[in-house]
């Protein structure tokens, strides 16, 4: 693959952009600060915009790595950022790129999400070069893997008892989509 990092990636609603510094206070009002956001995530609720404020800083640091892919979420008529979309897992050895990402809860059920994970896995396919583009969610949660659906993702299967998130040991649901596909999609 052709690492690029996290470059700007314009929608018809949606900046999604790396972040800045000045995004912590949006980002803990809009989603970290939230019990209903993390419920499913593997990192506890942020205590306080403190929290926050080192995570974005550590996100700043690593867009220094081409590897490094951690986008903002901002909505056009908002100008701050609603939630973040990033890498988990870059396996160079088989080109595939494994995305996570969390949205505040006053943005769920109107599609951005969707529009944004499109985005993301279109870039990956044709600027970055990837063969296989995947993601995972908590199968107690599956408006998550709507949106994966939505995106021309596949289910793979459950993986049983693989995964560690705020709820504990849970069950993983799997879903990709190869580059021979999203090419059939666009």
């Amino acid at each position: 693959m052709n690492h690029q990092g996290t470059k700007t990636i314009l929608t018809s609603r949606l900046i999604l952009r790396r972040f800045q510094p000045e995004d912590a206070d949006a980002a803990y009002r809009n989603w970290c600060s939230s019990d209903q956001v993390t419920r499913f995530l593997t990192w506890p609720t942020h205590l306080n915009v403190n929290v926050t404020r080192s995570v974005i800083d550590d996100w700043v640091t690593s867009y220094q790595d081409p590897r490094s892919y951690q986008w903002a979420i901002e909505l056009r008529e908002l100008c701050e950022p609603i939630g973040s979309i990033s890498v988990v897992n870059v396996d160079d050895d088989v080109d595939a790129i494994e995305i996570g990402y969390c949205l505040g809860q006053p943005w769920w059920h109107r599609g951005i999400m969707t529009e944004a994970l499109a985005a993301v896995t279109n870039y990956f396919f044709d600027e970055v070069g990837a063969n296989r583009v995947c993601a995972k969610h908590d199968a107690d949660n599956p408006r998550s893997g709507a949106v994966m659906k939505a995106c021309g993702l596949t289910y793979e299967g459950t993986l049983r008892q693989a995964h560690r998130n705020n709820q504990g040991i849970v069950d993983t649901c799997v879903y990709s989509i190869l580059r021979t596909e999203w090419q059939g999609l666009i």
